[in-house]
């Protein structure tokens, strides 16, 4: 009993300690705190922002119309006289939202098919992988269509059912390519030789050597999402009125950007600064979380 104890206390130091390494590279890594710290601005802005600014995202002034950047609206007004800061901001918290929980659908999906194919192999792999291709070659506007038509068009859970449906078919086919590999490795054969069953490999052995590829990948996801919402806005699937998110209010600004250019610039350089955020953050985590990756 003292020795199980003994084990088990070693066990826990020695996870500790590679959180510890894995956590002081990342703080090390110059554009992964940069990424960090400009999301968290952004994050920050779009959660506190709009109680902060005193106005109101619906509403309207139609006297006013569309006015350029002032003192009273740092970012300007729309056509119907409504402060473009307070969209943006409210904006984010639908496009983050949607980003992430989407994000989190398709890796939910993914790792867990994805892993369950390349360790069973054989004509598993092969039936569970052609069933990924038959997914791949839907199209993904007439899938949203048929949900919009099935279900409540208005509802945003709606968005994260449609982009996590189609999100996470690449990640399924990065953790099975990976899942192989691990399963072909020393650790893997001493595992099954010791008498340790198949759920308990994928548990301790295959997911914890999977989750640099997968924070990774879900660092590159979350701005896919976001674009992907933006797209689904612009076909009027998306947020509906009065609500917005970047992706309407970018694509309103474009529709205008020879009259009231800012209606764009506002929008785009919040959604470029998340974008190049989640970039330097998932190139940090990569390094990070390398178990290649030595002490410099």
């Amino acid at each position: 009993m003292n020795k199980e104890k003994r084990e088990q206390k070693s066990n826990d130091c020695a996870g500790k300690s590679l959180s510890r390494a894995t956590w002081q590279r990342l703080v090390r890594h110059r554009m992964a705190r940069i990424g960090g710290f400009l999301f968290l601005l952004v994050a920050i802005a779009c959660l506190l922002g709009p109680f902060l600014t005193g106005q109101d995202f619906a509403a309207q002034d139609l006297a006013g119309g569309a006015q350029a950047p002032s003192w009273d609206h740092w970012l300007g007004t729309d056509e119907l006289g409504r402060d473009l800061l307070e969209r943006i901001l409210i904006g984010g918290r639908i496009s983050i939202g949607v980003g992430f929980a989407a994000t989190c659908v398709a890796l939910l999906i993914g790792v867990t098919y994805g892993a369950l194919a390349g360790y069973c192999g054989m004509r598993t792999d092969a039936l569970m992988m052609r069933f990924v291709d038959v997914l791949y070659a839907l199209p993904f506007t007439m899938l949203v269509v048929v949900l919009t038509v099935t279900f409540d068009q208005k509802s945003i859970f709606l968005i994260f059912l449609a982009i996590g449906a189609v999100e996470w078919l690449t990640m399924a086919r990065i953790v099975r390519g990976q899942t192989k590999g691990l399963r072909r490795s020393s650790f893997v054969e001493a595992a099954l030789a010791s008498g340790a069953s198949h759920w308990r490999i994928l548990r301790h052995h295959i997911l914890p050597n999977l989750l640099g590829p997968v924070i990774v990948y879900g660092t590159l996801t979350v701005p896919a999402v976001i674009l992907l919402e933006s797209i689904l806005s612009f076909l009027g699937l998306g947020v509906q009125p009065p609500q917005s998110s970047w992706g309407t209010l970018i694509n309103e600004g474009a529709d205008k950007l020879d009259i009231y250019p800012w209606l764009l610039i506002g929008p785009a350089v919040f959604f470029s600064v998340t974008i190049f955020a989640f970039n330097f953050l998932g190139d940090g985590l990569r390094d990070a979380l390398d178990p290649r990756e030595t002490e410099r």
